[in-house]
């Protein structure tokens, strides 16, 4: 049976209700592992929403976070750069920063306030040989960032321009969660489920760069202390429920994209395992799915929506999206909602899809007001409020 057939069969005959508009199946010939892994019901919502444009003009933007006063620090990506944006679209560079590599994916990533008095960024570094993900902290005064320490650095070194990773999570024992990728190109896709390397990782540093003596690997011969989970593609977006567990979203290649629930010490497969395909359509480690040992998706895209950027809303402005996960969409060019029963996806919506703008980072105000940036180079910040 051919691919055409597979696919209209499957959106045809859906396991359960009718799931999101978005077109066939990548690769239709994988099954998911278990009921509702993919394709969902799409569920609509009651709560209309009102978004405002707060700034433009931003070059590519990658994530976002609040300061005191009203203010937000954006990282732009292609620029290399932090900027101070104000609620009236006024922006102000800040000095003081490391350089970037901003070809291609690179530049300037992940930026967090965690309300320590630091805040912490991720970049891609250059390096003799080539580059790779790093994590520095500053003090933020004015626009100046002083005190800059350089507290992680994804290792080896590759010459490659894709595959960052860049997401920093911040739980509440004082650790820092880095999201990476394995740099895409094949020498680093292979390093992915290897434990001496740290590409195809999430790490777990302290604040100041150390190591958690809890970590699963502290200790083990041949492994990376900082890993927390490996076998990773490209993680995007992650960030913690109620309960403070780790939840990440990662780039599938073609088919294929991930919401994992992430365990210590667990490997999620990449690249043995996934739902997706080589661009050329060729297969990855012949088709494989599942094997021994390999953590499946909670749920997984296909085709892909491209993830960047999610949290679990708190419901304080929008009570309809309390504990739902809410991901930035760049593919798709929607903010993508998913409704969680206990550990399960039962629900999908696409929010925002009238915009067309592909969606880059999302995050939640003090006031349960959302703020998201789009993807372009001229990246905007948009606050989302309930309407009326």
């Amino acid at each position: 049976m051919n691919r055409a057939i597979i696919a209209a069969l499957l959106i045809a005959a859906p396991a359960c209700a009718a799931p999101v508009e978005q077109g066939p199946p990548n690769v239709p010939e994988k099954s998911p592992a278990f009921a509702g892994q993919t394709r969902a019901e799409a569920v609509v919502s009651k709560t209309k929403l009102n978004v405002t444009e707060l700034a433009s003009g931003l070059n590519k933007p990658w994530g976002v976070a609040v300061l005191d006063g009203g203010f937000f620090l954006v990282s732009e990506k292609a620029a290399g750069r932090l900027t101070i944006v104000d609620t009236g679209g006024v922006k102000q560079v800040v000095t003081g920063t490391p350089a970037t590599d901003t070809r291609n994916q690179g530049g300037m990533l992940g930026v967090a306030n965690p309300g320590d008095g630091w805040i912490y960024w991720s970049y891609a570094e250059p390096r003799d040989g080539g580059n790779g993900t790093a994590v520095a902290r500053g003090h933020l005064v004015g626009n100046q960032m002083r005190d800059v320490q350089v507290i992680f650095r994804q290792l080896p070194t590759l010459d490659a321009t894709q595959h960052y990773g860049g997401r920093l999570v911040f739980p509440k024992d004082g650790t820092i969660i880095i999201t990476l990728g394995e740099r895409s190109i094949l020498p680093g896709r292979m390093q992915a489920q290897k434990l001496d390397s740290l590409l195809g990782k999430i790490v777990r540093v302290n604040r100041d760069g150390s190591i958690p003596r809890d970590n699963p690997f502290v200790g083990k011969a041949g492994a990376r202390p900082e890993i927390w989970s490996y076998g990773n593609r490209n993680v995007q977006g992650a960030a913690l429920d109620a309960k403070g567990r780790l939840w990440e979203v990662e780039h599938g290649p073609q088919g294929g994209d991930e919401l994992n629930l992430i365990g210590k010490g667990r490997d999620y497969g990449w690249p043995s395992i996934t739902y997706g395909e080589e661009y050329s359509g060729k297969p990855i480690s012949e088709s494989a799915t599942q094997a021994e040992g390999m953590e499946q998706p909670v749920y997984y895209w296909d085709p892909v929506i491209a993830p960047s950027g999610m949290l679990f809303y708190s419901g304080k402005a929008m009570p309809e999206y309390k504990g739902n996960i809410l991901v930035g969409g760049l593919r798709s060019t929607a903010l993508v909602r998913l409704v969680l029963k206990g550990d399960k996806v039962v629900g999908e919506e696409r929010l925002l899809t009238d915009r067309k703008q592909r969606i880059r980072d999302v995050i939640e105000g003090p006031a349960g007001e959302l703020y998201l940036l789009t993807d372009d180079v001229d990246g905007r910040l948009l606050k989302v409020t309930p309407a009326g």
